[in-house]
This record gives structure tokens, C-alpha cells and sequence, in this order.
């Protein structure tokens, strides 16, 4: 493993990555060192005012251990999901269509084929992955993808077993698809978290066009959603919407513009996504059953070429306000709670890959609110596609595109 240079977090300046990128906020806890001003620089694209105070920009923290970090493999054909498995190796998706294991040793394994093919064009390919609770026993791995389904693609759920000699998935099927297809090759989300009781969550976009925006407020629609499944691709008993007249059983939540990160809070249990506005307008939310998340009737974003959304409003009665956002944005992906040992001031912490921010976000959380925000490898300037807490406590990160790399954040 080769060492990177890295300035200890304590005397990293923080200072805005990108254009298009990050954020900032407003008063840390007592197991911070001190309270710094926003990580946030850059002018907002919006004079929207946060619904509540902390609810954007928040004061910056710094964590006090110093940080290694380390290359533990590169070569890997833009990587987007990892997973840890039993024996403290990791399974990580290739956008093309592949899967590969990295050893503790930094050892990169042979493409593991066997998966229905996936149409990668624009954000679509391979996309994340999760491992049975029971893949000790019974190998089984689950992945979402996005899939050709005239006339056109659709965020699919598959699910097969790795092969004893790791090269293949046998018996791979798919056993969800988020329809209507729709054509476009943009916001197909995806994550999948498990729950507590062997059920998994499972994240969609709503595809980003126009015409297909609508759907996220849609009830009979899987676009832009929070799905709600079982092992097997069937809606969970229980789930908000099982009853309803012309509403999918398998809705958890709604509203939702383009979702990459998902992330269980180790003691209360609640589940948090992470989804990205527009311009401006990257959202945390901490997810209830059956909830309106608000895209597109509210954001704290513009379109793209600037002008405003819909009716340019932020709140609405009956739809949820964001735990967090920024603006602009850092384009917000996987997501992971940070529960070991090795850094005992990020216990609970909200970790994140930012793409166009070229960081890690590390949010302190207290009481469902966020009351920091530091930014980790800013000096690296790589697009974090996907954060992952290691079996000791360490963080890892992959890096997006062509020539991804794993990274392992420890205490020095």
C-alpha cells in the first residue's frame, strides 16, 4: 500500500474545492475543539432563506487525530459501490459491469462476470451492492443496475451467489424493477441499506427529464422514491402504502430527486439519505415512513440554467424539510455512520462522498440536527464516489472514473 502524503485534518485549510461544489453550517458539540466558520466560501446560486437555523452552512469542526492515509489499490474501472465481506476483504462494483474483490493486502482480483448486462451509458451501469446477513452460509449477493426495458431503462434490483472460486455470479436474476422505464440515461439513484429485520432499502431517481420529474410526487410511480423490499424483491409487510388504492406497496418514502447515499444511525436506528439538487439544493434527510420529501414542489435549487424551479418555493404544508443542505452543491454520494474505535471523536458522525466537491463531508450529528461540518482529502481533489467503514474502525473511500482507487483513512 502506498503512502499519500496528507496534512493532518488539524491544518488542512479549509477552503472551497470547486465550483459547483460544497457547504457549510452553524455550531458544533462538546466534543469538538473548537467552532470555526462554514467550510462553505463560495456565494450561494439562491437568496432562499434555511427553514430553520443549522440548516445550511453550519460551522465548520476540525477532528483533532492526526490522519493516514493510504492507496490501498488502484486500476479500478470506475468503481461506484463497495461492500465489506465476512473476512475483511471488499466487493466493489465497476460502472461497466463487473464486480471486484480487494484483499486486506491491496491485491485486486480478476473482473467477476455473471451479472445480466447493464446499460452504462450517462450515470447508468452497475451501480450498489449488499451482501445477504447470511453470505457466511450462503454466498448471496444482491446488486442494483440500471437495465434496458423498451422503451427504455429502468434502476433494477438483482440478486445471484458468488461462485466458491469468487470469479462469477451463479444463478443471477433480477427481482425488482423500479418502472416505468423511462429514456433517459441520468438519476437512477442507487443504494440499498439493510434493516434491521433482513429487509432492504433501496433508492431510485426520478430520471431527471421534465417530463419524468413529476413522478417523484407520484404514487404509482417507482421513480425518485425510497423502496421498501424484501429478499426476494416483494414489498415489506408493514410498509406505508400497502393498502392504499393505486399506490405501490413497495413506497417507503417519497420525493425524492436522485438518492446515492443511504445510511442506518447505528444507535437510534433511523435511516438518512442523501440526494442531489439541482443547482444547489444537495439535501440530508432523515427518512419516516410514507413522508413527502418535496422534489419538485420544493428545493432549495435552480435548474441548471438558472432558472427557478416550478413555483420557486421552499416549504410546503404536508412535505418534509431537509436535515441539512447545501448550497452550492458538493453532489452528494454514498453515505455511511461512522460506529468503531479508531476515532472516537466521529462516533455517529455522517460521513460522505462528494463528486463535483472533491472530498469527504464529515457531518457531526446531534439530535437529529447537524451541528458541523469538516471536509477530509480536500487536497487530494478526487471525485468520492462511495465511503465505507472498515471491521477496525478505519474509513475507506473509492475514488470515481477509469482509474478508481481505494483509500483507507486511519489514525496516525
Amino acid at each position: 500500500m502506498r503512502t499519500i502524503a496528507l496534512l493532518s485534518v488539524a491544518t488542512v485549510i479549509f477552503v472551497a474545492c470547486q465550483s459547483n461544489s460544497p457547504d457549510h453550517a452553524s455550531t458544533p458539540d462538546e466534543h469538538q475543539d473548537s467552532t470555526l466558520s462554514p467550510v462553505e466560501t463560495k456565494k450561494p446560486n439562491t437568496t432562499y432563506k434555511p427553514a430553520f437555523e443549522g440548516q445550511t452552512r453550519i460551522a465548520g469542526v476540525r477532528t483533532k487525530a492526526g490522519l493516514d492515509v493510504k492507496v490501498v489499490a488502484e486500476g479500478l474501472r470506475n468503481p461506484w459501490g463497495m461492500v465489506n465481506l465476512p473476512d475483511g476483504r471488499i466487493l466493489i462494483t465497476e460502472k461497466g459491469g463487473t464486480m471486484r474483490i480487494v484483499s486486506t493486502s491491496g491485491q485486486l482480483s480478476a473482473p467477476i462476470t455473471g451479472l445480466p448486462p447493464v446499460n452504462d451509458s450517462g450515470q447508468g451501469g452497475l451501480l450498489d451492492v449488499a451482501i445477504d446477513p447470511d453470505f457466511s452460509q450462503n454466498r448471496l449477493v444482491y446488486w442494483s443496475f440500471s437495465q434496458n426495458v423498451p422503451p427504455g431503462t429502468l434502476t433494477a434490483l438483482g440478486k445471484g451467489k458468488l461462485s466458491a472460486d469468487e470469479q462469477r455470479i451463479e444463478g443471477a436474476a433480477v427481482i425488482y424493477q423500479a418502472k416505468p422505464a423511462f429514456n433517459s440515461s441520468l438519476h437512477y439513484g442507487s443504494r440499498l441499506e439493510w434493516d434491521k429485520q433482513g429487509n432492504l432499502f433501496m433508492s431510485t431517481g426520478e430520471r431527471s427529464d421534465i417530463v419524468s420529474r413529476p413522478q417523484a410526487q407520484q404514487l404509482n410511480s417507482a421513480l425518485g422514491k425510497v423502496l421498501h423490499l424484501t429478499k426476494d424483491g416483494k414489498p415489506v409487510a408493514g410498509n406505508p402504502f400497502m393498502n392504499k388504492d393505486g399506490a405501490l406497496p413497495e413506497i417507503y418514502s417519497y420525493g425524492h430527486r436522485n438518492v446515492q447515499g443511504l445510511a442506518t444511525h447505528p444507535e437510534t436506528g433511523d435511516l438518512w439519505e442523501i440526494e442531489f439538487g439541482p443547482r444547489g439544493g444537495d439535501e440530508v434527510n432523515r427518512i419516516q415512513a410514507g413522508k413527502d420529501y418535496g422534489w419538485p414542489e420544493i428545493t432549495y435549487g435552480l435548474e441548471y440554467s438558472g432558472e427557478r424551479i416550478g413555483k420557486a418555493i421552499t416549504q410546503k404544508e404536508g412535505m418534509e424539510q431537509p436535515v441539512y443542505y447545501w448550497d452550492p452543491v458538493v453532489s452528494p454520494s454514498g453515505a455511511v455512520f461512522y460506529s468503531g474505535n479508531m476515532f472516537p471523536e466521529w462516533k455517529n458522525n455522517l460521513f460522505i462522498g462528494a463528486l463535483s466537491g472533491m472530498h469527504i463531508v464529515r457531518l457531526v450529528i446531534k439530535d437529529n440536527k447537524v451541528v458541523g461540518e469538516e471536509r477530509l482529502l480536500e487536497d487530494m481533489k478526487n471525485r468520492i464516489r462511495d465511503v465505507l467503514q472498515g471491521p477496525d474502525g478505519s474509513l475507506y473511500a473509492i475514488t470515481d472514473g477509469g482509474n478508481g482507487k481505494l483509500l483507507q483513512i486511519r489514525s496516525k
